[in-house]
C-alpha cells in the first residue's frame, strides 16, 4: 500500500498554498485601501446625494534646513630657518699642540695712567705739608720781677685783697698790645693791672717754624694786703 501523496508535480502541499494566497490577498487589498481615495456622500436640502471624493490635504512644504555656517580658522605658519651647521675644524692628530708665553710683550699698563686706555689721565696727589707747630709765648725771665703791678692806694688803705684775671695780645716783639678784662674783684685792682701790663710787661713772642707770631694770652694776678703791710 502506498501512502497519499499530493497530486501537484514537485510535491507541493495544497493547502499551504492556498494559505499563502489568502494572505497576499489581504496584504494587497490593505495597500488599495489606503492608497485609494475615499468617497465621502455628501447631502444636499433637496435630498440629493452626492458621493465626494475626500482628498487629505497635502503635507505641509518640508523646509530645508539651512545650512551651517563654517568659520575657517587661518592659521599663521610660521616658518623657522634653522641655522646652519658649521662643521668644527679638522682636527690634525698627528701633532701634540703646545702652549708657549710670550717673554717679549711688555706687561700690560693699568687703565688710568698715561698710555693706558682710560679718557682721561688722573695725576697724584699730594697731600700739603703739615705747618710746623705753635711755639706759645712765654714771660721774659729778665723781666719776671716787675710782673707785679702796684698796690692801689684805695684797696690800700681799705685793707682789702683781690684778683684780677685779663687777656693780653702780645706782639712779635713781645710787649702787650691790648689788655681785656676778664673778672676782677673792683675796677681799681683792674686799672692798675691793665696800667702795669701795657708799660712793663715783656714776654717772648709765640713762634711758628722761627717766625714771630701775635697770640692772645691769659693772665691772673693777686693782690694781697698782708704782703704790704
Amino acid at each position: 500500500m502506498y501512502a497519499n501523496r499530493s497530486s501537484l508535480p514537485f510535491g507541493i502541499n495544497p493547502a499551504g498554498l492556498g494559505g499563502a494566497l489568502v494572505i497576499n490577498g489581504l496584504i494587497v487589498s490593505a495597500m488599495i485601501f489606503l492608497i485609494a481615495p475615499k468617497i465621502v456622500p455628501r447631502v444636499f436640502d433637496d435630498g440629493t446625494i452626492i458621493e465626494v471624493e475626500n482628498t487629505p490635504p497635502p503635507p505641509p512644504p518640508v523646509t530645508p534646513p539651512k545650512p551651517e555656517k563654517r568659520v575657517e580658522t587661518v592659521r599663521e605658519t610660521k616658518i623657522v630657518t634653522p641655522e646652519p651647521l658649521v662643521p668644527p675644524p679638522p682636527v690634525d692628530t698627528n701633532t701634540t699642540a703646545t702652549t708657549s708665553t710670550p717673554t717679549d710683550q711688555p706687561p700690560p699698563i693699568p687703565s688710568g695712567t698715561a698710555g693706558g686706555t682710560s679718557d682721561s689721565v688722573v695725576p697724584p696727589t699730594f697731600d700739603p705739608p703739615a705747618p710746623p707747630p705753635l711755639i706759645k709765648a712765654s714771660i721774659d725771665s729778665r723781666y719776671a720781677k716787675g710782673f707785679q703791678p702796684d698796690y692801689p692806694a684805695s684797696e690800700l688803705r681799705a685793707e682789702r685783697s683781690g684778683t684780677v684775671s685779663v687777656r693780653v695780645l702780645i706782639g712779635t716783639d713781645g710787649r702787650v698790645k691790648a689788655v681785656e678784662r676778664i673778672s676782677a674783684t673792683t675796677d681799681a685792682f683792674f686799672n692798675a693791672t691793665r696800667s702795669h701790663a701795657l708799660s712793663n710787661w715783656r714776654f717772648k713772642p709765640a713762634t711758628r717754624g722761627g717766625v714771630a707770631q701775635e697770640e692772645w694770652k691769659v693772665m691772673n694776678v693777686r693782690f694781697n694786703i698782708t704782703d704790704v703791710q
